[in-house]
């Protein structure tokens, strides 16, 4: 198990012990994390997963494809240095203890 802190809208912390090769947004959704709704299932195309990682930790990431980009430019809010979408990261040991704020508005 891979341990990650979601922290949600309201601020309320939740740290879960995912399965290795689970992404972000399977966690979220399977355990009611909330503000995360993963409409997609995963697909990298509703953008509705959308987080920002602790930016010291963004190195521990694989780098965000070309479609995520796109797709987290397309945001009303606009995208951060540090936006990412939950569907697109995997649990694995190198991201152990990894925090992630849920965004306060998904599309």
């Amino acid at each position: 198990m891979v341990n990650v802190t979601y922290i949600d809208p309201a601020g309320e912390a939740l740290t879960l012990g995912l399965p290795e090769g689970w992404s972000l947004m399977q966690g979220a959704v399977a355990n009611g994390v909330d503000g995360i709704v993963g409409e997609c299932g995963g697909s990298c195309v509703c953008a509705t997963c959308h987080c920002y990682v602790e930016e010291a930790r963004l190195a521990d990431l694989s780098p965000a494809s070309a479609d995520e980009l796109d797709l987290l430019d397309s945001l009303p809010e606009g995208r951060q240095a540090n936006s990412r979408l939950a569907c697109q990261i995997k649990a694995s040991p190198a991201i152990e203890g990894l925090v992630v704020t849920v965004a306060p508005v998904q599309v």
